[in-house]
């Protein structure tokens, strides 16, 4: 209604009204590039902000206008990269995890393997053919609290060790460990064995298509030892350890080495003799003799810290796992005084405790083990912990016991046999460190 009233009130002609019109723009116009020449920020300040990512996905993106250059990494506002970190943090921190850490759960899928598809199980960790009944032990998987870790892949763990060589270095565990990843591996292709010392306690296989090989050298100290028993652990005198000087049995071989698993713990317990700088300086229980009983933690100590400096000052630089000390499950008694493990069912967590002697030697090893990694570090060593022994803890269920023996209650079912309650049956829960050890190997980096 005003618009109109305007509209009809004004006095001039049309033609009059368009030419005002005009000159009211042009002049419009001029005084706006006035305004521009003399202030030229007030007009680039509210679009800039509008305009940046743009303009840097344009100027940090070259492809489209040199397609031969080298794409460079887009380049975010920084408020913008603030956001994209925290969030990438937030992430890290969510799959951060101690896979050590965890309960066995049930798992239907059963084993990766059986007596029958792998013929490289030794006799006494071939608990089904010597006539284990129960099968329960089978049926559960390591699962870390805070995250997944997935199944060993034998094609995928073929196809990082191809033109490999990979070595288990310690005592019968590591024969152990072995024998499961030979397991494990044979369900992809057969190992050739290549050679194999007088007791068969060393040995040494070659998988052709792959060109990777696969040893274990045993060693039970790790260190110069001068061990007088039979094939049975019979000793007619005491072991003599030499604390400062390594098996040469695996150093000599450890430049052609590209990964090793190296392990020990349980032959420190025994009777023995230590010399360093060719003296003998004490013993481990050796009562009668004139000596010193520094006792077994001294040795291991030196002996860890021995083997991790030999590594971290080495010009080879191979992967090295240290694997932990593994607990035994012996009740009522030891091996050699009529201990046995009869459970059937993993332990939940609060329900065992660790053995002293265990607890001591795991100290030891984590102790040492962040030492040598923190100068290994300065060097480009790769170290990595495989802590198996909490979780092997809890498995009592996981031996031969006196199933070592082929069928050892045939003939009677109340007879009185040695039970092995240290090493694991075949398939059993040790495969699952050949999980632990494939993720540390692929996603280590994730874990703390």
């Amino acid at each position: 209604m005003v618009k109109e009233m305007r509209l009809d009130s004004n006095p001039l002609p049309v033609h009059k009204h368009k030419n005002l019109f005009v000159k009211f723009a042009v002049s419009f116009l001029l005084m706006g590039l006035a305004f521009r020449l003399f202030f030229p920020d007030s007009f680039t300040f509210s679009t800039q902000l509008e305009t940046t990512s743009i303009a840097e996905d344009q100027t940090e993106s070259p492809v489209a206008s040199s397609p031969n250059q080298t794409p460079l990494p887009f380049v975010l506002p920084d408020n913008e990269i603030q956001i994209s970190q925290n969030e990438t943090d937030s992430k890290s921190e969510a799959v951060k995890c101690d896979i050590f850490k965890g309960d066995w759960i049930p798992d239907s899928s059963g084993p990766r393997y059986t007596n029958e598809s792998c013929h490289v199980i030794e006799s006494h960790q071939n608990c089904m053919k010597n006539g284990r009944p129960d099968s329960g032990y089978f049926y559960w998987r390591w699962n870390p609290r805070d995250c997944e870790i997935p199944r060993f892949s034998p094609e995928r763990f073929f196809d990082l060790m191809r033109n490999k060589s990979w070595a288990f270095i310690g005592d019968s565990i590591s024969r152990n460990h072995v024998q499961s990843l030979l397991c494990i591996l044979s369900q992809v292709e057969q190992a050739v064995e290549v050679y194999h010392d007088e007791e068969y306690r060393s040995k040494r296989w070659h998988f052709p298509t792959h060109n990777f090989t696969l040893s274990v050298i045993w060693t039970p100290f790790l260190i110069k030892a001068d061990i007088f028993e039979d094939m049975n652990g019979v000793s007619s005198k005491e072991i003599q350890l030499n604390l400062d000087k390594l098996d040469k049995l695996w150093t000599d071989q450890y430049e052609s080495l590209d990964y090793i698993v190296i392990g020990g713990g349980k032959w420190f317990l025994k009777t023995a003799v230590y010399h360093e700088n060719d003296t003998i300086s004490g013993c481990h229980y050796c009562p009668g003799k004139n000596l010193t009983d520094l006792g077994f933690e001294y040795a291991y100590r030196k002996a860890i810290r021995e083997v991790l400096n030999f590594i971290t000052g080495s010009k080879h630089k191979p992967v090295v796992f240290l694997r932990t000390t593994t607990p035994d499950h012996f009740e009522n008694g030891e091996w050699f005084s009529g201990g046995y493990c009869n459970r059937t069912v993993p332990f939940k967590e609060g329900e065992v405790d660790m053995k002293d002697v265990d607890t001591v030697m795991r100290n030891i090893e984590l102790e040492e083990f962040e030492k040598a990694a923190e100068v290994g570090s300065k060097y480009g060593v790769v170290l990595k912990l495989l802590d198996t022994t909490r979780l092997s803890l809890l498995r009592p269920d996981g031996h031969p016991g006196p199933y070592r023996q082929f069928h050892p209650f045939a003939e009677d079912e109340n007879a009185k046999v040695q039970n092995d309650c240290l090493h694991w049956c075949l398939p059993g829960p040790i495969d699952s460190w050949n999980d632990l050890a494939m993720e540390l190997l692929v996603n280590g980096d994730k874990y703390r």
